[in-house]
């Protein structure tokens, strides 16, 4: 699986935003990965040194239109956390 395919998207919430400054970075992967992929797949796309990951699924949500419900598709949040020599990741800084 290729480092692109694992990582889809950063999650840019206020808790996530709250993690930043210790250099804690949160991102939506792909469903099948584990955590060492993901842990090599953050080293690779932003060259630095990851400490820790830990993942959470997040359940789908009940969505209602009219009469008809449905819901929201699983997703799964990995949290990834650096160490104290790893330079940060350049798309955050902006952001705290």
């Amino acid at each position: 699986m290729n480092a692109y395919d694992i990582i889809k998207r950063p999650v840019l919430t206020e808790k996530s935003y709250s993690g930043i400054p210790q250099k804690t970075y949160t991102f939506e992967v792909a469903k099948d990965a584990n955590k060492i992929q993901i842990k090599r797949a953050v080293e690779e796309i932003f060259n630095v040194k990851v400490e820790k990951v830990t993942t959470t699924v997040v359940k789908g949500k009940l969505k209602r239109q009219g009469r008809y419900e449905g819901y929201t598709a699983d997703r799964k949040k990995a949290t990834v956390s650096l160490t104290a020599d790893s330079k940060s990741i350049e798309f955050f800084d902006s952001l705290s």
